[in-house]
């Protein structure tokens, strides 16, 4: 049954633009030319037992040095970590030894201001100056020895575990 109130208008047929229409045109089908490809065979032939024997003893061989470079490897940087660990250490004991000084120092010269402010003369203030000067200069010699001891002693600390692993990786290389 077809009602009359519900049509749909008609649609312009495909190829129609204003009124206007568009010849179709066939286009020709092309397929792709077969090509066989030529096979390249290898010629069928047994190895040598003596060549089988030399490849599994080269793979054999590459493994055991694998293994030993792991190994050598993993020894290596478990004592480049405790080395670090240890010049870390140093550096920190080495910071709070130079904050030692400075406090000792900065104390020494408040005492020397505190005593020259209350100088009578001229002569005691010089007499002042003199030994204030003569105790800092030994008091910084001493301080500069115990700070450079101090800094060779964490430097050949943190040197020495390398210097040891670098010893036995080569020992166990060769």
């Amino acid at each position: 049954m077809s009602d009359v109130s519900t049509s749909k208008p008609k649609s312009k047929p495909a190829g129609v633009v204003s009124g206007f229409e568009i010849p179709k045109f066939e286009m020709p089908k092309f397929e792709m030319p077969k090509f066989e490809m030529p096979k390249f065979e290898m010629p069928k032939m047994e190895v040598p037992a003596a060549f089988r024997e030399l490849a599994e003893k080269s793979v054999n061989q590459c493994k055991d040095s694998w293994e030993k470079m792991k190994a050598a490897t993993e020894e290596a940087t478990d004592l480049i970590e405790g080395s670090y660990a240890t010049a870390s250490k140093g550096c920190a004991d080495y910071g709070l030894k130079m904050i030692e000084v400075a406090r000792a120092n900065t104390n020494a010269n408040f005492d020397y201001a505190s005593q020259l402010l209350t100088a009578k003369s001229l002569s005691e203030a010089v007499e002042l100056s003199t030994a204030h000067v003569r105790k800092q200069f030994e008091t910084l010699t001493e301080q500069s020895k115990e700070l450079s001891a101090l800094a060779q002693k964490v430097a050949t600390e943190s040197a020495e575990p390398i210097k040891e692993c670098m010893t036995s990786a080569f020992k166990k290389a060769a």
